[in-house]
């Protein structure tokens, strides 16, 4: 925890609002591995990590919502029932879970809430999901409202789908919420079962290199893999398989009925069975201790997200290759939908700093561009501050 900035948000809090406030946090997530099976009904391993959004809350006498973001330095008012998509995107994540509350109804009165964090934005880091879990969780306490974990997932998810107008999965909300110091959750997408799974990283930390990139591609490739993943499934269907989606495929079913129809939508299909593949093997090589095989998975990931789903970008790979073989990196992968975004690296902890010097370099000398980089752990899920 940032007790910092936990502060920071209390004593700004008192300052504007004249009163003490309850004070939560809901931290960002990396995703270890599993891209692109969170909507065709397979596994993900998150990861919450200690990057958080910080929230200052308490009630008023009436009806009015009075929001202020310390980053943005701006305000914003409504009213209990009145809330509506406003023309500021930050509060668009807060005023969409009132919305989702007051659609389950829950009764809530008026508040003051400032917000701040250390979730970098823009960095596939899902501050946006951390902004709505802390909202349920903060509405929640201040209220003392009637709902657990799960629901609170549910009700952020549904907020970004209706506010923030992104049709996302429940991977990101699922971390934020349910996440574990020194652990990975194993998310089942389809029945949102889960499990703890060590994220013991002996000496190691997780290393994020953004590439500052984001291309145009990445909203209209998503869409097109989703319908080719489904293209796949209908695929195999229609040869006579007993599939729902390609959590239940196999390779043997994707060579036999997709392979003869339709060469790019079998490596689509392809990547998903074998990702998921990947991921339960690294999972029982995390229970082990087993560092290097979760590597060796990672690498795999990457490659088949670049040449099967064909999601990645050249400033991606360049930082990806540019790795391979240093054996203070236990292992690297794009990180996210694609086209731009982070690599997620385990990287041994007295070598980060060497790496990243060199790395910027050589990255901007390549691409042009400037290299960010965030060092993270696994931390707690959404909690009071």
């Amino acid at each position: 925890m940032n007790h910092q900035l936990s502060s920071s948000v209390r004593e700004r809090f008192q300052q504007r609002f004249g009163a003490e406030p309850i004070v939560v946090r809901s931290p960002g997530r990396v995703n270890v591995i599993g891209e692109h099976t969170d909507y065709n009904n397979g596994f993900v391993l998150p990861a919450a990590i200690d990057k958080a959004i910080y929230i200052g809350i308490a009630k008023r006498d009436d009806d009015r919502i009075v929001l202020y973001s310390e980053e943005f330095r701006e305000e914003e008012q409504s009213t209990v029932l009145g809330v509506a998509i406003s023309d500021k995107h930050w509060a668009n994540y807060i005023l969409g879970v009132v919305d989702q509350l007051n659609k389950r109804g829950h009764k809530l009165g008026g508040f003051n809430l400032n917000i701040d964090g250390d979730v970098p934005v823009g960095a596939g880091l899902s501050s946006s999901a951390a902004v709505e879990c802390a909202t349920a969780f903060a509405l929640k306490q201040c209220f003392g409202l009637d709902f657990d974990k799960m629901e609170q997932t549910k009700i952020a998810q549904k907020a970004e789908h209706t506010f923030a107008g992104v049709m996302c999965g429940i991977m990101d909300m699922f971390a934020s919420t349910f996440g574990k110091a020194g652990h990975a959750l194993r998310l089942d997408c389809r029945i949102l079962d889960y499990e703890y799974v060590p994220l013991d990283l002996k000496g190691h930390k997780i290393l994020l290199l953004n590439t500052n990139v984001k291309h145009s591609l990445s909203s209209s490739e998503y869409n097109t893999r989703r319908q080719e993943c489904a293209e796949g499934v209908r695929l195999l269907q229609e040869g006579g398989e007993k599939v729902e989606s390609l959590r239940d495929a196999n390779l043997e079913m994707l060579d036999r009925h997709v392979k003869p129809v339709n060469e790019t939508v079998y490596r689509r299909c392809k990547f998903i069975v074998e990702e998921n593949k990947r991921l339960l093997t690294a999972c029982e090589a995390l229970k082990a201790g087993d560092l290097a095989t979760l590597g060796k998975k990672m690498y795999g990931s990457h490659d088949g997200l670049q040449h099967e789903y064909e999601v990645s970008c050249r400033e991606l790979d360049f930082l990806v290759d540019a790795v391979r073989g240093n054996e203070a990196v236990v292992g690297s992968r794009m990180m996210g939908g694609g086209f731009g975004g982070c690599t997620i690296n385990i990287v041994r902890e007295d070598a980060i700093e060497p790496l990243v010097a060199e790395l910027s370099k050589r990255y901007e000398e390549a691409m042009g561009l400037q290299l960010t980089s965030y060092i993270a752990l696994p931390d707690d899920g959404t909690s009071l501050a």
